[in-house]
């Protein structure tokens, strides 16, 4: 796993607004929200103790700007340092390294955004999880299914005749309903400060036989609804324990370090938008120890749901979010090419490095291993605030 500022860092990153996490150490150290400014990370602490407190700021971008120019942000580390520092493998505590940039936020995400992957669902639901099944029902179903829904919108009477049509068939599936129905598949990923950032292990159960990493969009929205900037993110996802049962959903989702969120969130400003956002196109690589290599991409602009329809359907008058929300935007990304015997397709296995990039985004880095074997998730929101207690932060 490399890790370099010409590797994680956007191309156009002197003209980005980045915020991230970062590890400072000290007497006591403690997590702090930076910026990145001409090659330096700029601690944000002193006014924003926490990520989620920075992008509920009225404008985060004046916020961040005004710390700077007043002296009220210092710089604490060389971001290549803390780049290379944040390596699973080679972290020194006494050093600063990057975490996933979010703290406090709910981390949520949308499923079956995307014509393809929404297929895979369906699959997967046939076959019940079972690998070897799903080569067969994929070519029984999948061209029919996908050929009808790429005509419809979701919520639209289009929509609501096919949803008859394949009731009708014995296609019918909740993943279709959540595709093309009138209400978007949004569910909890993972749990506040549980995500992990660029260079940490992400995490498959070690019962999973058939799992893949599923390579999203993140919005940073705030309390109010709206999005405030966009990073990338991996929704680690267990194919088999979701195809046996929706039910599952959860088991198949929010496992230690199953949520990997970065490199930074990029803010909006005069050089970023939500038109960038929605053009937003992914690239993603996994490359495993047994030389074992797959490379896809995730296209925004084909997401069957604008990006601001799902943030509100998920953040409105029936449920808030006072520290805001991080929201996975559903993948394109659904590979099925057999990685061994033939017929069984793609699954992770230890070792494998996935990279996701975009280009005004940057790449997100991990490396899998068996969610019993990662580093725990011990550091919650009760340690957050004993710390900052601690530091002076808050009172």
């Amino acid at each position: 796993m490399k890790l370099s500022t010409s590797i994680v860092l956007p191309q156009d990153k002197e003209s980005a607004t980045l915020i991230g996490r970062a590890w400072l150490p000290g007497h006591p150290g403690g997590p702090s929200p930076v910026v990145l400014r001409e090659g330096s990370l700029y601690d944000l602490s002193a006014v924003a103790p926490t990520s989620s407190a920075l992008l509920n700021a009225a404008d985060p971008v004046r916020l961040v700007r005004d710390a700077i120019a007043r002296g009220w942000a210092k710089p604490v580390a060389d971001v290549g340092a803390a780049i290379e520092n944040s390596h699973a493998d080679q972290r020194q505590a006494a050093k600063p390294y990057l975490l996933a940039p979010c703290d406090l936020q709910a981390v949520r995400a949308c499923g079956v955004t995307f014509v393809s992957s929404m297929v895979e669902r369906v699959i997967e639901e046939h076959a019940r999880g079972d690998a070897d099944r799903a080569e067969s029902i994929r070519k029984a179903i999948g061209d029919e299914i996908g050929a009808g829904i790429r005509t419809v919108g979701p919520g639209s009477p289009e929509a609501m005749r096919l949803i008859e049509s394949l009731i009708k068939r014995d296609l019918w599936s909740p993943y279709l309903e959540g595709g093309i129905g009138p209400d978007a598949e949004v569910f909890n990923k993972a749990q506040p400060l549980s995500a992990v950032g660029v260079g940490a292990e992400i995490g498959i159960r070690s019962d999973s036989s058939w799992n893949n990493p599923e390579p999203e969009v993140v919005l940073a929205v705030n309390r109010a609804g709206n999005v405030t900037g966009v990073t990338l993110g991996n929704d680690v996802n267990l194919r088999d324990f979701e195809g046996r049962s929706a039910l599952l959903l959860g088991k198949a989702k929010d496992n230690n370090a199953s949520c990997s969120i970065g490199p930074f969130i990029r803010l909006f400003d005069g050089n970023y938008s939500v038109n960038d956002m929605r053009r937003t196109r992914i690239e993603i690589r996994v490359t495993g120890p047994d030389g074992f290599r797959v490379a896809g991409v995730s296209d925004l602009s084909a997401i069957s749901r604008d990006p601001l329809d799902l943030v509100a359907q998920a953040l409105n008058r029936t449920h808030q979010y006072p520290d805001g929300m991080m929201l996975f935007l559903g993948t394109q990304f659904a590979p099925v090419q057999d990685r061994g015997e033939k017929g069984k397709g793609f699954t992770h296995r230890i070792g494998d490095i996935v990279s996701i990039s975009a280009r005004q985004l940057g790449t997100l880095v991990n490396r899998v291993n068996h969610c019993d074997k990662v580093t725990p998730w011990t550091y919650g929101v009760g340690d957050l605030m004993h710390n900052l207690a601690q530091r002076g932060l808050i009172g």
